[in-house]
């Protein structure tokens, strides 16, 4: 399960990309009931999304030229430089070089071979989100590529990363876990072969999509759609998962929405 004890290659931060911030603030307040925080002056309108006084998200106006809204996911890297190079020498690019972050961390930026975007964090001072697989908090990570056995390939080479094929109709889905630790205790995504699994067509671009734990999708659908955002997959159960549903916000940006099986 996703949470916030971090080992090599786990999801340990999470932001959002956004052209308005004071729009897309409201937006994940009104849906998730998240406040946010700037991160003060020197930040450049970068801040925290909380829930009762703890970090689950961040978000930030986006910065490379051409951009387009977008949450990214950074995974845990205790070396970012050995990092940035693993991802040059297994055919992705690097988009930022590490930078220190005021002692916070050390960041990167990449794309993967297959074009999906994500990021490291190397922690300082900030170890990494404080709340996860809790309601209104990130529960899982999903990849959608069109080869998701060298997406794979790629990203244990990087990480370390083990996986557990769970047959699906239609389809194979592989479960990702870090190195350590029980497998299925330390599962926290998944790959699904692009324009597969829950995103269907909305999955036709190369991206990581984040899961937020919901205790009533149908209700959350709702106030996507009465603050602005749209639909791309309506909710429906998926057998051994839970209830899930897919949207964007006003700007644009794509989330998943899950309320897990209690079984599982």
């Amino acid at each position: 399960m996703l949470g916030t004890d971090f080992r090599t290659g786990s999801p340990n931060w999470l932001d959002l990309g956004s052209p308005d911030t004071v729009a897309a603030a409201a937006f994940y307040g009104s849906v998730l009931g998240w406040d946010f925080v700037s991160a003060g002056p020197e930040a450049g309108g970068y801040g925290f999304f909380q829930l009762g006084g703890k970090t689950v998200a961040a978000l930030g106006p986006l910065t490379e030229e051409g951009a387009t809204s977008a949450w990214m996911v950074h995974f845990m890297s205790p070396d970012i430089q050995a990092t940035a190079e693993g991802v040059r020498a297994g055919g992705g690019t690097v988009r930022m070089e590490p930078m220190d972050v005021m002692g916070e961390g050390w960041l990167a930026q990449f794309t993967d071979p297959q074009g999906a975007e994500f990021a490291c964090w190397q922690p300082g001072k900030t170890a990494g989100v404080q709340v996860a697989s809790a309601e209104n908090a990130l529960v899982w990570t999903e990849l959608h590529v069109p080869d998701p056995l060298a997406a794979i390939a790629f990203y244990s080479t990087l990480f370390g990363w083990r996986h557990a094929e769970m047959e699906a109709p239609g389809m194979t889905y592989r479960v990702l876990s870090t190195a350590e630790g029980d497998q299925q205790d330390t599962s926290f995504g998944g790959v699904a072969e692009q324009g597969e699994g829950a995103g269907g067509g909305s999955s036709m671009v190369p991206r990581w999509v984040p899961y937020f734990h919901v205790t009533d999708v149908d209700a959350t659908v709702s106030a996507v759609e009465g603050n602005g955002g749209a639909v791309m997959m309506p909710a429906a159960d998926v057998p051994d998962v839970g209830r899930i549903a897919w949207a964007s916000d006003p700007a644009g940006a794509v989330f998943a929405l899950l309320k897990p099986d209690p079984r599982m």
